[in-house]
């Protein structure tokens, strides 16, 4: 026969939640306690998600340019993608700075689900 375990307290559950809680940073740039991360933090965080997809988009370009000796084709392709990544990067945090929500239709966002 099958022993059954009991269920775990709840206290065990609060303080596992509450773990969790203090781990955890939401999108918005706020820890736990609800301190935001300051303005130059924002800006040293946009201007990341600016470059660096710049820079992976010139890399892959440049890496696909020297493989199929198309040099600058690639390279420009790829430089265009990565600032319209980065933009998109920066207009999804500026809508969760503003407290919009910005995700698209279909996630895990409650909009998108049935009641």
């Amino acid at each position: 026969m099958s022993e059954h375990k009991p269920p775990p307290s709840l206290e065990d559950l609060e303080t596992r939640l509450d773990r969790a809680r203090s781990a955890q940073v939401d999108r918005a740039g706020r820890d736990s306690d609800g301190k935001g991360m300051g303005a130059m933090g924002v800006a040293m965080q946009m201007s990341i998600e600016v470059v660096a997809p710049l820079g992976v988009g010139v890399f892959i370009g440049w890496l696909i340019d020297g493989w199929l000796v198309t040099a600058p084709l690639f390279l420009v392709i790829f430089f265009f993608l990565g600032a319209a990544a980065g933009g998109l990067n920066v207009y999804r945090r500026a809508g969760q700075l503003l407290g919009e929500d910005t995700e698209e239709p279909g996630g895990d966002n409650e909009a998108g689900r049935d009641e």
